[in-house]
């Protein structure tokens, strides 16, 4: 089973209510973290990581799982969460996937492009080239990519660039070449959770607002204080750089709710874009102001499932 959706809409309940109704109907539900935030045991508020009165007395694996020192990539995710899903249906219990990270579930349903190691002086290279220089080079060496992606989309474009550069083929190539997806060889019932947007914003200011109060600054500030590698996923967190600029460049107060309020509309604009348009037609999709007292397990609880 999977609930799926943007950040603060909703699906955490929505899981944990399906694993509580499994229970009542003889069934073990387990709540499995596909969220690329989630994953850090650094960032238990501003993840939004669930508490233990929040799990309602359900199960929940990769949650908290790799240290922030640790770059969890689609990658790792994936083959973890294959383990653990073989480990469940071993066990005989629901594996219930609840996430907003598009990219760590494609990569476990479709399977990841066996890309080569990136030469290091070829990563070198790019990450010298102007955002101009980069598009003229892809446009020249992957022109496929070149027309799909963005002209300001700098991160996918540098990729597309390393994989022709260093490994002769450009990135469709591999990825025509996908391997290790299981979507193929489960059961899915996917549910998308994707609420009318103004509800969806406004829960967005209510719950960055609320993490501040319980603690979030505190949390980055014995983050910083690792020093860790600025380039790790967790320093780009949705809020950390936000709160480290309040700590170290002088943003007051109500600078820090502002901009955090804006990022984390951003990145739920990304996401809803995302899950609107990118899994499969067929995966039902709920619109709700009130999605948080909606009861989506009828949909897996019918007699023809």
């Amino acid at each position: 089973m999977l609930i799926a959706g943007p950040t603060a809409s909703g699906k955490s309940d929505v899981a944990i209510k399906l694993a509580q109704r499994l229970e009542q109907a003889g069934k073990r539900g387990v709540v499995v973290n596909a969220d690329s935030q989630q994953v850090y045991g650094d960032l238990r508020i501003l993840s939004a990581r669930p508490t233990e009165d929040e799990m309602g007395g359900v199960e929940h694996r990769l949650f908290g799982t790799w240290d922030g020192a640790q770059a969890c990539s689609a990658a790792d995710w994936a083959k973890t969460a294959r383990h653990e899903i073989a480990d469940l249906h071993d066990r005989g219990a629901v594996p219930i996937l609840c996430g907003g990270t598009g990219l760590y579930l494609r990569t476990l349903l479709d399977g990841i492009a066996p890309v080569p190691e990136i030469d290091d002086n070829v990563r070198g290279e790019i990450r010298n080239l102007s955002t101009s220089e980069l598009r003229e080079c892809l446009a020249i060496e992957d022109p496929q990519a070149a027309s799909r992606l963005g002209p300001r989309d700098v991160q996918r474009m540098s990729r597309a660039l390393e994989v022709i550069r260093s490994t002769g083929h450009p990135l469709h190539y591999w990825q025509q070449r996908k391997t290790g997806g299981i979507g193929s060889l489960i059961d899915l019932y996917p549910l998308i959770v994707l609420p009318e947007r103004g509800w969806l914003y406004e829960r967005c200011s209510t719950r960055f607002e609320s993490m501040l109060r319980r603690g979030a600054i505190e949390e980055v500030q014995k983050l910083l204080n690792r020093d860790l590698d600025p380039n790790l996923p967790i320093m780009r967190a949705i809020g950390v750089p936000e709160i480290r600029d309040y700590l170290h460049s002088g943003l007051d107060g109500d600078g820090l709710l502002v901009k955090g309020s804006i990022a984390t509309h951003q990145y739920a604009k990304r996401q809803y874009t995302w899950f609107r348009n990118q899994p499969p037609s067929d995966w039902a999709r709920v619109d709700n102001k009130t999605i948080a007292e909606y009861d989506f397990t009828e949909l897996f609880l019918r007699d023809d499932r």
